[in-house]
């Protein structure tokens, strides 16, 4: 038997004792040492857009335990990183690049017990076999556990970046300073563009001063808008990314964004009728365009960027704010639920001892 953070139902996780599972052929068994609480796995807890029981979790890095037959990429002790999601590479959706629109990107993969749900909020993750073959990352030494489980959200991230198509002479303005914003303008950073960052806390951007972000906007203060448009004669920004989950902030970045810019959504997950000026993509030509979950293709280079940064200057660790042993997860995930100036991104460390909560950097 394991320890799991199992989800019963709407706003309902509970640790319990599970069985830890079973591995088939071509599949490896999964020792969790670091799982980041994403938006996502909120949104479902919160929403009740799945069925339960289900163990969520999928930013998840650990140490391999057990392999089954026939798999030689990886043996016990290694230590990997697991993509929850991987498509089949030949639908028309992967064939048009559009991973995750791929009927088998849409499974998951790996698992703690139920229904596959990614399983990171447990001791153990069993990963399944096509998965294994293309999913999971070795991690090398000298990389920590925390640093690897980031390449998932890293990819994400880059992924939308790539679709803003960014120019060295360009403009951006990120709206939201929690951990996806600033690695979002991090990465918009390292185009050459000029970033300008949008947050009501003092605190973000000062965590963002650290990742080389030095064009902060106080919104609690400041007309982001005004701003947007201060900073460029008055054009406007080229591009916008909208990294909180409020639908008012798709007006604002529309209207801080220059005629002929772009505006990318981020972290509107949600299906809903969120207002749009149907002129500003007409009469404006502002493009409207949005990114979701992550590239097989940008695998490699995200992975890459994960590992050499944690050596020169992009030590996603920073980003942590507070880390919880897996029997205090429930608690885990109501701080990452109810978000404070000083909160950041919240992990849950399976193997580290209850009461053991690290606190603030």
């Amino acid at each position: 038997m394991m320890q799991a953070a199992v989800y019963r139902g709407v706003d309902d996780v509970r640790i319990e004792q599970v069985e830890t599972p079973e591995i088939a052929a071509g599949e490896v068994l999964l020792r969790v040492e670091a799982c980041g609480i994403c938006g996502t796995d909120l949104k479902k807890i919160h929403t009740g857009s799945h069925s339960a029981p289900r163990v969520f979790g999928h930013e998840t890095a650990g140490t391999v335990i057990a392999v089954g037959e026939g798999v030689t990429a990886f043996a016990p002790g290694d230590r990997a990183m697991v993509f929850h999601h991987i498509p089949c590479g030949h639908c028309y959706y992967c064939r048009k690049k559009t991973f995750a629109q791929c009927p088998v990107y849409k499974k998951v993969g790996v698992t703690a017990a139920y229904e596959p749900s990614g399983g990171g909020f447990a001791q153990y993750v069993r990963v399944m076999d096509w998965i294994v073959e293309r999913g999971l990352v070795r991690v090398p030494d000298g990389i920590p556990f925390e640093q690897a489980a980031f390449i998932e959200p890293v990819n994400t991230c880059l992924k939308a970046i790539k679709n803003l198509a960014l120019e060295a002479d360009e403009t951006v303005l990120v709206i939201g300073q929690g951990p996806i914003g600033i690695i979002l303008a991090a990465l918009a950073a390292r185009t050459g563009a000029k970033v300008l960052t949008s947050d009501l806390y003092a605190e973000r951007h000062a965590v963002a001063a650290g990742y080389g972000l030095s064009h902060p906007i106080d919104a609690a203060r400041e007309d982001v808008v005004a701003r947007a448009h201060a900073e460029t004669e008055g054009r406007g920004v080229d591009a916008a990314i909208v990294a909180v989950a409020g639908d008012p902030l798709i007006k604002v970045a529309m209207n801080a964004t220059r005629c002929g810019g772009r505006v990318l959504l981020f972290a509107q997950t949600q299906h809903g009728d969120a207002p749009i000026d149907p002129a500003a993509i007409c009469m404006d030509e502002k493009a409207l365009i949005g990114s979701y979950s992550a590239s097989v293709e940008i695998q490699d280079e995200g992975a890459a960027l994960v590992f050499e940064g944690y050596r020169n200057g992009f030590d996603l660790t920073g980003l942590i704010s507070h880390r919880f042993a897996l029997a205090d997860a429930v608690e885990a995930i109501d701080l990452a639920s109810h978000p404070v100036a000083d909160s950041m991104k919240i992990f849950i460390l399976p193997q580290q001892q209850p009461g053991s909560e690290a606190g603030k950097r």
